[in-house]
This record gives C-alpha cells, structure tokens and sequence, in this order.
C-alpha cells in the first residue's frame, strides 16, 4: 500500500514536471525609452527566452513613455522591469536582465 502511494506521488510529480516544461510564458518588459539599460534588458530577455524557452513565450516590450497606462496598472515604479504573468504565480523582476541565474530561478526554469 505504501509503495503504491509514493509510485502515485512520483506519477503526480513527473506528470507535473512535464506541464512545467510545455508551460507558456507571457512575459512583459516595460522599459524606459531608447536607452543603453533598456536597450540591454530586451536583449538579455529575448536572449534567455530563445535559449530556454524557445517557442514557448510571448514576450511584450512596453515603453513606458509611450504607453504610460499600461505601467500605472501594472503599477511600475521602475524600469527596466520584467513581468512574468503566465505561467502564475506572477513574478517581478527589475534591471537589465543580465543576471540570467537570478532570471531562471525566478520563471522557476531552474532550482535555486
């Protein structure tokens, strides 16, 4: 009865570990202009993205000057921020991207 149990549990988190892996991401990166740290954010996330996410993502790159309405709903008080929407929970992330460690852990696509 016990080994059935845990071979359950392994089925429960293989199965999840799968959905994990074929998740969708929808990302967003709000950004403040032309400028060199934001021209570096969306090429540091468009680069984590294609490496570890390759045609499962939807990334957005709002510029908060063009689009002011979009930030103050999102509530953005800095930019360069990423905004991980899906898969939830929601995630935060501020800066150029370029600590791609940090990004991992944070879009769980690597244990800490």
């Amino acid at each position: 009865m016990v080994k059935a149990a845990r071979s359950g549990a392994k089925t429960g988190l293989e199965k999840a570990a799968r959905e994990r892996a074929q998740a969708r991401y929808v990302l967003r990166l709000y950004v403040a202009g032309l400028t060199p740290r934001s021209t570096r954010a969306i090429q540091n996330i468009r680069a984590i993205c294609e490496e570890h996410l390759a045609g499962r993502y939807e990334l957005e790159v709002v510029d908060i000057y063009q689009q002011p309405t979009l930030a103050e709903g999102e509530q953005i008080i800095a930019a360069p921020t990423l905004v991980k929407r899906l898969p939830l929970p929601l995630r935060r992330f501020i800066g150029d991207m370029s600590n791609t460690d940090r990004i991992l852990v944070g879009l769980d696509l690597r244990k800490v």
